[in-house]
């Protein structure tokens, strides 16, 4: 299964080398810890059975990043069938690829204005609602791309599309980003 002169993955490298990224992608794709926790289990435990037919034909973490959006969509399907899809503030855009916060609100000028924290919260908030409604096929795309940093290439394998379809989905999605965004800063 795994070709001649590559190492097969144990189950401690996958864990300890790439949970913390399972969880970061599924924070930013549910919004929230609790449901993050929830599916990078689910992703993890999938990885874990899946491990053994695991060919090493692309990297690892892409492979990891397929079954988590898969696991995440599947949820999502699923909670549109029975008619709970909830909306949930995406908290993560705060966050750096590492899990940490990057910071952005931490450190302000010194002579920055009294209010630029809840200008910045406002905005964040907006960011974070006009990407929730995004549907979920231009969420993950997003997601992967400007929040992940992975190529059009790393995107197209982990989502089983063409690189083409990875673009033109990217680009509709931040069309719709900026209309959405517009529509907020009208509204402040």
């Amino acid at each position: 299964m795994v070709p001649p002169g590559v190492q097969p993955m144990s189950e401690e490298e996958l864990l300890k080398g790439h949970a913390a990224t399972v969880y970061n992608l599924a924070l930013r794709l549910t919004g929230n810890a609790a449901d993050a926790e929830d599916l990078a289990q689910e992703a993890l435990l999938k990885a874990l059975k899946a491990l053994p037919s695991f060919r090493g034909e692309a990297q690892a973490s892409t492979w990891l990043y397929r079954i988590t959006v898969n696991a995440w969509k599947n949820r999502v399907r699923a909670e549109k069938r029975r008619a709970f899809w909830k909306s949930v503030p995406l908290a993560s855009l705060l966050m750096g690829r590492d899990g940490e916060e990057d910071g952005a609100g931490d450190l302000k000028a010194a002579d920055a204005p009294l209010d630029a924290g809840l200008e910045q919260e406002e905005t964040s908030k907006a960011v974070q609602g006009a990407l929730l409604e995004l549907e979920e096929e231009s969420r993950a795309v997003v997601v992967l791309r400007e929040i992940e940093g992975l190529s059009y290439e790393q995107i197209a394998q982990t989502l089983g599309l063409p690189e083409g379809t990875v673009k033109s989905r990217l680009s509709r999605a931040r069309e719709a980003l900026k209309a959405k965004l517009k529509a907020f800063a009208k509204a402040g």
